[in-house]
């Protein structure tokens, strides 16, 4: 599996070109056994806005980088989406599904980084 953790200064500012906030990085790579290296965790406050941050992502690391996600999900409702880099999984989430699914909580074995937001 290709390591993409190289990716994750071009995710947050694929998030800050789209204005999303209250982006959260969490590391893995101390984990044995974890699943993927880590997470990118953002939100907006529409599903239109988080629908346009999952494209900004997928186009803008693409356009950067030439990589394309293995997989991603959640469009058809735009509450959560979620793309997979493989070792690297970046969540866009509305705030009350995110709140709900409450991430942070769930992995906080993993070191966790807040990225200030942009106005």
């Amino acid at each position: 599996m290709q390591n993409n953790l190289d990716l994750i200064p071009v995710i947050v500012e694929a998030i800050q070109n789209k204005k999303g906030k209250k982006i959260t990085t969490i590391d893995f790579s101390s984990i044995d056994g974890a699943s993927t290296g880590g997470f990118i965790i953002c939100e907006g406050r529409s599903t239109s806005q988080v629908s346009a941050i999952a494209d900004e992502v997928r186009d803008f690391i693409f356009r950067q980088t030439g990589r394309k996600p293995y997989n991603y999900d959640g469009y058809r409702n735009s509450q959560w989406i979620v793309i997979d880099y493989g070792d690297l999984m970046v969540h866009v989430f509305l705030p009350e599904f995110r709140e709900f699914y409450n991430l942070e909580d769930l992995w906080s074995d993993g070191e966790t980084t807040l990225i200030p937001d942009i106005d």
